[in-house]
């Protein structure tokens, strides 16, 4: 191949990848996750020495055309998916949720097929996605529930198998609210929300108990256990 033949190719791709810029015509879903994790690098705020805030609700705008693909792929799957990649992102970066993290499409006219914009907030929920350094206290405990790693950022916190639980946990053994665990001044108590098969505390039917670190619950066949750590509440402060 000549120089010229060189010359002519190189300009054939550069104005292909010109058009390819311009004319996007497919919106990719790793294009979208890559936007929200930049998104929580961009908006992650240092509360303390040790926790990085950063927001757990978005809302990703959309032309008239890629919000009907997006619908077409579903929306729903797709938001779940990009939500669990966002939440392990963070895991990977030690940064801290106030809340349960949630993605959802707004379909914005005048925007161009291809172009879209994140939207975020930080709003403080009942729970919050535990990330591996997560450090839990008595005000903010952390529950792992079938290896999904919980901290309870609110004071009070409803586990069952109806969609209204602040924890939806897939087990028919477990009823629609079956069990809340309230923060107080005087300690954690769980207790049990009227349920068919009860909550056990270290095997023992109970009403409700004042927890303590390292109590194992059970109610259906799900176990939950449960933790304050061992930090100095006195010195956690709010998020």
């Amino acid at each position: 191949m000549g120089v010229l033949d060189r010359f002519e190719k190189s300009v054939e791709r550069a104005v292909n990848n010109t058009f390819a810029r311009v004319f996007r015509s497919e919106l990719k879903p790793v294009e979208l996750a890559s936007a929200l994790r930049r998104e929580v690098d961009d908006r992650a705020a240092a509360v303390d020495r040790d926790r990085t805030v950063v927001p757990n609700e978005f809302t990703i705008q959309l032309s008239v055309d890629d919000f009907a693909q997006i619908e077409s792929w579903g929306a729903e799957p797709l938001a779940d998916e990009l939500a669990a990649n966002v939440t392990q992102y963070a895991g990977t970066q030690h940064y801290a949720f106030v809340g349960a993290v949630t993605v959802t499409f707004e379909e914005v006219e005048g925007l161009e097929t291809g172009r879209f914009e994140v939207r975020s907030s930080t709003v403080r929920g009942a729970v919050a996605p535990a990330s591996a350094g997560a450090t839990p206290s008595s005000r903010h405990p952390l529950v792992d529930i079938d290896g999904q790693r919980y901290l309870l950022t609110g004071p009070v916190t409803v586990i069952g198998r109806g969609a209204e639980a602040d924890i939806v946990v897939d087990d028919p053994g477990v009823s629609r609210r079956h069990l809340e665990i309230r923060v107080t001044p005087d300690g954690v108590v769980a207790t049990d929300m009227g349920s068919t098969n009860g909550l056990y505390v270290e095997g023992h039917q109970v009403p409700a108990a004042t927890l303590l670190d390292g109590n194992s619950l059970t109610i259906g066949r799900t176990r939950i256990m449960f933790w304050t750590g061992v930090a100095d509440d006195s010195a956690d402060g709010e998020w």
